[in-house]
């Protein structure tokens, strides 16, 4: 019976014996395949180099070259393709067969010939023929995948890269360390300036490693940035990341986040942790470090109406260092399978006495430690230093400019329902952004009417004392209250109006904050030396720094801004 049209093979017969030869010869034939045959083993080379057959029946025994020789000759010739060699031989030591499977042989082939075994042993080494052949076209086929794959990685990681470190990752005051697990780092590593000056500072750590867990990356550096430049406050981008994330990510992916929020002016940070280790605060005189715990849920499990974005607020002082660290670090594990952990880094931290060198010595512990990390691994370092040092980059406005509004007022009235869940800021600062000629105040005009709405909300409307903000333990009850009164808020109100008018060839803007508060003396505020205001009193001296003109009325209730700007050539 003859083999089906889709197997008919090309086989190569070397064999010295003329009769046995031409026997061969016609049992192939007549099973469907086409036949090729030499009379010794360079023959048998030589033809196979020429018609590349897909099996070869080879006598072990033949002048010129003998079948052991041209047996290895072929399977070099082959390369990575299965070219199965059937031995022909009446030798029957087992030295002898076993230099047959030494030189490349396949099977064997006993003399004298029986055609339905020669039919059986090509079928089956056909069979092993197409699979090597199915499998090294899977393997390229993976290969090509693979490489097309790591392909669109580095595309994707050149994009997102741009977009991570689009912000202020290379202030003078920031070091930071990441290596990623696979191409891309599960690890996102944020900040940005806001519109005053203030750093906004995100680190994250998503579920999983390589481009899944980068995918979830892209929408979080979006509102991250997209918040920060229009001067949103922590909460309000704490709140947008989790919706996002929550309704874009699937149910077994989160993101756990550590959040700064570091106004080196007020000297203060504003922190929020779900879900990642212990960060640090360490003071420039050597003390125990604070820890900044996780006190929330990651980002992306809580429904937008159950999510917590209570932070902490803390004091700073000049010098001081905030270290923040992904898990990949404490269980970096060494050649013993111990992990790296909190203790030694602690003692990292406890053994330092030079606070510019720690982030080396901790780079240094680690490598020592001769860990292989199991995760993305990043390490971040926040030296606290005066506003001056840092040099927020320009904004750059996407209009022409020419189309500003330059005589108008406004007036708002924020009543307690709305200023329990609503920061009316970055929406002012968008309007008066609009004046072409107040952008380049920008930075001075977010801190200003950031003070006027702080100081008309927590001492007029909630009535707070700044007093408490004498130390850090005050500072820390100073919030405490805050956000216990703001929530318990009932009635008050803060009224803010904008008036814009020509002035010469240029403008200005008056800015007019009134509170529903008891008041307060302004003059025992503004004649207190700056060295004896401690973690409080910044505000008042500060607003009338950055403005031209600020004058209070009605005992402290009410106080009036005023900005200018000349017309641009």
């Amino acid at each position: 019976m003859q083999a089906m049209p889709e197997s008919r093979l090309t086989v190569l017969i070397a064999e010295d014996g003329a009769a046995d030869r031409l026997l061969l010869a016609r049992i192939v034939s007549k099973q469907g395949h086409a036949v090729l045959t030499a009379e010794n083993g360079e023959q048998a080379v030589a033809l196979f180099a020429e018609r590349r057959p897909q099996l070869v029946l080879l006598d072990a025994l033949m002048p010129v070259m003998d079948g052991f020789e041209a047996a290895r000759q072929i399977k070099l010739l082959a390369g990575e393709a299965l070219v199965p060699i059937i031995f022909l031989t009446s030798l029957s030591e087992d030295e002898a067969l076993v230099r047959c499977l030494e030189a490349g042989g396949d099977d064997f082939l006993a003399k004298p010939y029986s055609p339905v075994i020669l039919a059986a042993k090509i079928k089956a080494m056909d069979r092993l023929r197409r699979l090597q052949a199915t499998v090294l076209e899977q393997r390229d086929q993976i290969t090509r995948h693979h490489h097309h794959l790591l392909n669109e990685q580095r595309v994707a990681k050149a994009v997102f890269d741009k977009v991570a470190h689009a912000g202020c990752l290379n202030a003078p005051n920031i070091r930071y360390l990441q290596s990623p697990y696979a191409l891309f780092n599960g690890d996102l590593l944020l900040a940005a300036f806001t519109p005053s000056g203030d750093m906004h500072v995100l680190l994250g750590d998503f579920t999983g490693h390589g481009l899944p867990a980068a995918v979830g990356a892209m929408p979080l550096a979006e509102v991250f940035y997209g918040m920060t430049a229009k001067g949103y406050g922590l909460a309000e981008t704490l709140r947008e990341m989790n919706a996002k994330l929550k309704r874009i990510l699937p149910v077994d992916m989160f993101c756990c986040a550590l959040l700064l929020n570091l106004s080196f002016q007020r000297r203060m940070v504003e922190v929020w942790n779900g879900g990642m280790p212990d960060g640090y605060l360490l003071s420039a005189d050597g003390s125990a470090p604070l820890p900044l715990v996780s006190r929330h849920l990651p980002l992306g499990v809580l429904a937008p109406e159950r999510f917590d974005d209570s932070t902490q607020v803390l004091p700073l002082a000049l010098g001081e260092r905030l270290l923040l660290l992904s898990d990949g670090v404490v269980d970096t594990s060494d050649e013993y399978d111990r992990l790296f952990g909190v203790e030694r880094l602690l003692q990292v931290l406890g053994d330092n006495r030079q606070p510019d060198r720690l982030f080396e010595e901790i780079s240094q512990a680690l490598e020592a430690f001769r860990g292989c990390s199991r995760d993305d691994v990043s390490l971040l370092e926040i030296t606290v230093v005066e506003p001056d040092a840092l040099a927020p980059p320009p904004v750059i406005y996407s209009d022409s400019g020419q189309s500003t509004p330059l005589d108008w007022s406004l007036q708002f009235e924020f009543r307690a329902e709305t200023l329990k869940r609503f920061n009316p800021l970055p929406y002012l600062l968008q309007l008066l952004q609009e004046i072409h000629g107040l952008r380049a105040q920008s930075g001075a005009l977010h801190s200003v009417l950031s003070e006027l709405y702080s100081n008309a909300l927590e001492h007029g409307v909630l009535g707070l004392d700044s007093g408490l903000k004498r130390d850090a333990q005050g500072f820390g009850e100073y919030y405490r209250q805050r956000n216990e009164r703001l929530q318990a808020l009932s009635s008050g109100y803060i009224r803010i109006g904008l008036r814009v008018e020509p002035q010469g060839l240029g403008g200005r803007l008056c800015i007019e904050v009134e509170d529903s508060g008891k008041g307060f003396n302004v003059g025992t505020v503004l004649a207190r030396p700056l060295v004896e205001q401690g973690l409080y009193g910044r505000g008042l001296n500060l607003i009338r720094r950055l403005s031209r003109r600020a004058e209070w009325a009605d005992e402290g209730r009410r106080v009036c801004v005023e900005f200018a700007w000349e017309a641009l050539a």
